[in-house]
């Protein structure tokens, strides 16, 4: 597959893009917002696109022109406003899938966040944030694409252990962004995660095993 995955210059995109032109399994297109950022990915051999979450879909349906799926590991970042929350994080997001849908992509996988779907779970300094999740979360759902939502507990940049949990609703905790890369690019390749959404933390059970044990989830 030919995989854009968006938000390359962020900590899970760069792990994401590494990973995958590393196993080379899949084409991937690394989209940044800068052309410094294209031009780094260039030079180290990936193919990089820019792609501004702020502009119109129809720019984003030229660059998912011959894709096949997309990663959307974006954010607007915690040293921003909530109005960048709201246009990045939940319609820049919206804007992907729109544009994903018209240009015949089949798959879509999404980064969102622990509990985004339970607002009783939400964080009261993170609300804006959440609630951007919740929504784009629920627009992805109402797609034709086929879609999974990962939504990781607290980030951390500790070495990946390999070894995740995922379910329904999980306790509070945290997981290696290498680990979350790891499981969104299994997510690509592993039958039974379509049209799934779940909680993602460090755990004990390989990625591929962890994946494979939501075939029987609704």
């Amino acid at each position: 597959m030919k995989v854009a995955v968006i938000g390359a210059n962020g900590k899970i995109g760069q792990h994401l893009v590494e990973q995958m032109q590393h196993a080379k399994t899949h084409e991937v297109i690394a989209v940044v917002r800068k052309e410094a950022q294209q031009k780094a990915w260039q030079e180290r051999g990936v193919t990089a696109k820019l792609g501004d979450l702020e502009g119109p879909v129809s720019k984003w349906q030229a660059l998912f022109d011959g894709v096949d799926a997309v990663v959307f590991t974006a954010g607007s970042g915690a040293s921003t406003g909530d109005d960048k929350t709201l246009l990045v994080d939940l319609d820049g997001a919206v804007k992907t899938m729109e544009a994903a849908e018209a240009a015949g992509v089949e798959r879509y996988v999404m980064v969102s966040a622990w509990q985004s779907n339970n607002r009783e779970n939400w964080a009261d300094s993170l609300l804006p944030y959440y609630a951007a999740k919740h929504y784009a979360d629920r627009e992805l759902m109402r797609t034709n694409l086929n879609w999974t939502i990962v939504r990781p507990g607290a980030l951390t940049d500790e070495e990946a252990t390999g070894k995740v949990v995922v379910g329904d609703s999980l306790a509070p905790g945290s997981v290696p962004r290498e680990d979350v890369a790891s499981v969104l690019r299994r997510c690509l390749d592993e039958n039974g995660t379509e049209h799934k959404a779940f909680d993602l933390m460090a755990g004990d059970s390989e990625v591929e095993r962890s994946l494979q044990s939501m075939k029987g989830m609704a």
